[in-house]
């Protein structure tokens, strides 16, 4: 059978990326443009400069990984984009440019779920290694700065069905860690410098106790009700308290100031302004939110007998949610698999190779579908 090529393209929130992949398996190309230095002095995605980055990165960056994959627009066999989740301004200009090109080409363009790109994402490389067998029913945290959710999935002809038994009621995790690192004057993106300075902190300094919501299933279909929520705007709050019961405006202040004057900081030159007290705070915050993380996802593979797990999203870089899903997946006997670092983060790679079951069954996108920043995945 002849390799079918998928040109990539992914701007759901603040990484512009192209990708082509062959058979949904073979990387031959991912390039990502970074807009980190952009929303830095922000603290966080500020939604409009990220769609005006994407409109000044998506031409070159997918000419860069056409370039670097050897090939050209006429010899790709697909066009795929996020359609959705994501911000509603950045997914446009994707959008918009994957449909100018599969028009001009007249190429077959296909829409992805984000979500199940993530998902995607660590099929790609377990296919790569030539040695995987996945075992049904899967489970699939997708764990980043935008999303927390727990998919059962089954086969289902070329694709997967997917429910969703599990999300964050408020914040993401990867939110909560942006916003706790802008709390105490880490920088950002939080998630890295986080998971960088906590192995130098108690993480049992701090009792945190684990995340309650209390549902309010009036109304709500039972099926729709589930134990596997998130919630981690709590946790943020209990922060928030601590830094003022603890006095500690001052020492975050003085570290801000510090490292207002390095243009681009290190984790070695944050750690040099972090006392104690901060250390052992991030430490624990981070232990809270991956028992929380760990331990409801554990708890639904068992409820729903899952016999896989991924393990993906920007989060799933984090080094200790690695270890700790890693040591209990293996007590409870079930096999775990997470993407490379590279492929955690937003990526086209993972939009290419999930767009490659709905080319074998010719599941092509009409001209009138536009962008969808709640799109749920099924």
């Amino acid at each position: 059978m002849s390799e079918s090529y998928i040109l990539g393209i992914e701007t759901s929130c603040d990484e512009t990326a192209a990708a082509v992949v062959g058979n949904g398996e073979r990387l031959l190309s991912n390039v990502v443009s970074s807009q980190i230095a952009t929303h830095q002095p922000y603290g966080g995605v500020v939604p409009e400069l990220a769609s005006r980055e994407h409109l000044r990165a998506i031409v070159p960056v997918v000419r860069e990984a056409l370039r670097a994959a050897g090939k050209s627009y006429e010899s790709i066999d697909a066009i795929a984009v996020t359609q959705g989740p994501g911000l509603a301004g950045a997914l446009l200009v994707g959008i918009s440019y994957a449909k100018a090109l599969a028009f001009s080409l007249e190429k077959p363009l296909i829409t992805v779920n984000h979500l199940e790109g993530h998902i995607h994402a660590v099929l790609l490389e377990e296919k790569q290694k030539g040695n995987f067998q996945i075992d049904f029913p899967l489970l699939a945290l997708v764990v980043s700065g935008g999303h927390t959710h727990l998919f059962l999935a089954e086969q289902r002809g070329h694709g997967w069905s997917y429910t969703n038994i599990g999300r964050t009621r408020d914040d993401a995790a990867g939110e909560a860690y942006d916003k706790v690192a802008k709390l105490l004057g880490l920088g950002y993106p939080g998630g890295p410098v986080i998971d960088a300075l906590a192995r130098h902190g108690n993480p049992r300094a701090v009792k945190f106790g684990p995340s309650q919501i209390k549902h309010n299933n009036r109304g709500t279909p039972k099926a729709e009700r589930t134990p596997y929520d998130f919630s981690f705007s709590g946790i943020k709050t209990a922060v928030l308290r601590y830094v003022e019961l603890e006095g500690m405006r001052e020492s975050i202040h003085a570290r801000q100031q510090a490292l207002a004057g390095i243009g681009k900081p290190a984790a070695e030159n944050i750690l040099a302004h972090c006392d104690k007290k901060t250390l052992d705070l991030v430490a624990s915050f981070q232990r809270a939110v991956v028992e929380d993380l760990v331990g409801k996802t554990l708890e639904a593979a068992e409820e729903r007998e899952a016999r896989t797990l991924f393990v993906t999203g920007g989060v799933a870089a984090n080094s200790e949610l690695r270890e700790r899903f890693t040591l209990e997946a293996a007590k409870a006997g079930l096999p775990v698999y997470f993407p490379s670092r590279k492929l955690s983060t937003d990526n086209a790679a993972m939009i290419a190779a999930a767009a490659f079951p709905k080319l074998q069954a010719k599941d092509f996108a009409g001209a009138d579908f536009s962008a969808e920043a709640t799109l749920v995945l099924r």
